[in-house]
């Protein structure tokens, strides 16, 4: 499964941020709380609509995301 399948994006909900499933936690709250030292685990115990596969298309979308950041680098 892609992450394309579980990641939405929505002008009107939560400033066209990457959502996980049209709920309105972001790609980026599950990373923040990941960095944080949360377990998946944790998370998913404190967020029950989340699923794990949730967890990996946030992780598989960031990975995604920073494959495609173009470095510029000074002469």
């Amino acid at each position: 499964m892609s992450y394309r399948d579980r990641i939405t994006i929505e002008p009107g909900k939560r400033g066209g941020k990457p959502c996980i499933r049209s709920l309105r936690i972001t790609v980026y709250d599950v990373l923040g709380w990941l960095a944080s030292g949360m377990t998946e685990q944790e998370i998913l115990r404190d967020y029950p609509d989340l699923q794990p596969e949730d967890i990996h298309a946030c992780l598989e979308f960031a990975a995604d995301r920073e494959h495609r950041v173009t470095v510029i680098r000074a002469a």
